[in-house]
């Protein structure tokens, strides 16, 4: 079974992309900002994540680049979604981007193009 963290602030958007991959049979991680997100990973190694980019304290953007800088987890996917645009001037630390509202069935599409890789415990941060 493959994990996934999902990270947003809003309730309402974290509790629908959960319902999404529980019913595709992902092991679903939740956190409610970036920073959140950070200890998670440090407990749960997921083979996806999702994070949005406007957030509070660590956004979307910053978690991404966090989590291409940690060995364990460069290799990791992540789809960023936001109802914005990512600034055109920050480095790209992301695999995907999505708009929100997320449609469903394009986010699972494009969650079966990306690798998915399965690292050991002792591989993890």
């Amino acid at each position: 079974m493959h994990s996934v963290l999902l990270v947003d602030d809003d309730c309402d958007s974290l509790s629908a992309l959960k319902f999404v991959f529980e019913v595709h049979n992902y092991h679903v991680v939740v956190a409610e900002h970036g920073g959140a997100a950070l200890t998670e990973v440090k407990k749960h190694l997921p083979d996806l994540v999702v994070t949005d980019m406007e957030m509070p304290e660590v956004d979307g953007i910053e978690l991404c680049r966090r989590l291409k800088c940690l060995p364990a987890l460069v290799s990791v996917p992540v789809i960023l979604v936001s109802g914005g645009q990512p600034p055109p001037d920050v480095p790209v630390a992301w695999d995907a981007f999505l708009p929100k509202p997320v449609d469903f069935y394009q986010l699972l599409a494009t969650t079966e193009q990306l690798p998915v890789v399965r690292l050991k415990p002792a591989e993890w941060p």
